[in-house]
């Protein structure tokens, strides 16, 4: 009696198994790059006013403590006023410092006025840039008198 190999919906052969679905490993490298995809794109949707707060803040830092230095060097007193368009130094021989903000969506709080120099200690002293569109973003600027002038972090979560 000769015997024959069964053909029935689950004895099909070893190469009929492989091509039924996809293998563990297989699975794990398509939601590993499902993973890496998702955090991509939620890294590059950041929030576009606190985005533009810290640039305004980065760059505010950097115009503060050349003004500084600048004040210092030339022993002369030097005033920083903000306006609702921008922010200007008062006290400095040439008017190059007049700066209008980089987005029309920058604010600054009531009262901030700095007083640059020109003695090497200046005093403690601080502002808040605020978002127009959405107030609850605020972004703290500050030196204590003797380090440089700083980006201090969120306004609401700062100490005085």
């Amino acid at each position: 009696m000769l015997h024959r190999p069964s053909t029935g919906p689950g004895t099909q052969g070893r190469g009929a198994l492989a091509l039924r679905g996809f293998t563990l490993l297989e699975l794990l490298v398509v939601v590993a790059i499902m993973a890496m995809a998702t955090a991509g794109v939620s890294l590059s949707m950041r929030d576009s006013s606190q985005t533009g707060l810290e640039r305004e803040g980065q760059r505010l830092v950097a115009l503060l403590e050349s003004a500084r230095m600048q004040s210092r060097a030339r022993g002369v007193a030097v005033h920083w006023q903000a306006s609702a368009q921008g922010f200007a130094f008062d006290g400095l021989a040439d008017n190059s410092y007049s700066r209008p903000w980089l987005s029309a969506d920058t604010g600054v709080r009531e009262g901030a006025a700095l007083l640059l120099g020109p003695e090497p200690i200046i005093g403690r002293q601080a502002l808040e840039l605020f978002s127009l569109s959405q107030p609850q973003r605020s972004l703290r600027i500050g030196t204590d008198g003797l380090r440089p002038f700083a980006v201090l972090g969120d306004a609401a979560s700062a100490t005085p």
